[in-house]
């Protein structure tokens, strides 16, 4: 083997080893460069359909359920005048002159026959239609449809329905009778419910 040869080699080898040492530096070059661009770009959040969705759900009240609500009431709030005023006119006393229902009623000052004694225990049963659960269940649901079920609105139909029972106890003319209390008390109970659902604190 000459000289030339081995030197000739050896060239090529050369020349190889440098163009193979100059890619190896451009593509680490890219790699570092796509990091700190990683890096600096961060992480991006692209939030869901359900997430953007949620955040501009708009909250209006429900007119049907408020509609059938008070229709309800009303029927049911006629039904009750109907008995008393049953009452009253089996004392030989007439419903005009009664100044007010409520203090009527408050006094005690009544006697009730049996049919309509077995009426009231029914409809202030515990599953009765004035009871504590249909009652408290009526007011939680006609604040939700008031509200479109907006958490936000929690507390202030909880100051309205506090208010409204302040006033039901001045009609009354003092404390309401047990069963008022404990329908408040469910709910107040049903409010705290709502807002922990929601997540709000108290």
């Amino acid at each position: 083997m000459s000289v030339n040869g081995v030197t000739g080699t050896s060239d090529v080898y050369s020349a190889y080893s440098t163009a193979a040492q100059t890619a190896r530096t451009e593509t680490k070059a890219e790699t570092t460069n796509e990091a700190k661009t990683t890096e600096s770009a961060g992480v991006v959040y692209e939030p869901s359909a359900e997430a953007k969705a949620a955040s501009t759900k708009k909250y209006t009240p429900d007119a049907n359920m408020i509609a059938r609500l008070k229709a309800d009431a009303d029927a049911r709030t006629s039904q009750l005048r109907s008995l008393v005023e049953q009452m009253m006119t089996k004392q030989g006393q007439t419903y005009g002159k009664a100044n007010d229902i409520w203090s009527f009623l408050s006094s005690g000052n009544f006697t009730v026959d049996p049919a309509t004694k077995a009426q009231a225990q029914a409809d202030i049963a515990e599953d009765g239609y004035w009871g504590v659960n249909q009652t408290s269940q009526r007011i939680l649901d006609f604040a939700t449809a008031l509200t479109g079920g907006d958490p936000d609105k929690i507390e202030d139909m909880r100051a309205a329905f506090e208010k409204g029972y302040k006033l039901a106890e001045k009609k009354w003319g003092g404390e309401l009778p047990d069963i008022c209390k404990k329908t408040y008390d469910a709910v107040f109970a049903g409010f705290d419910k709502m807002a922990e659902e929601a997540g709000i604190e108290s």
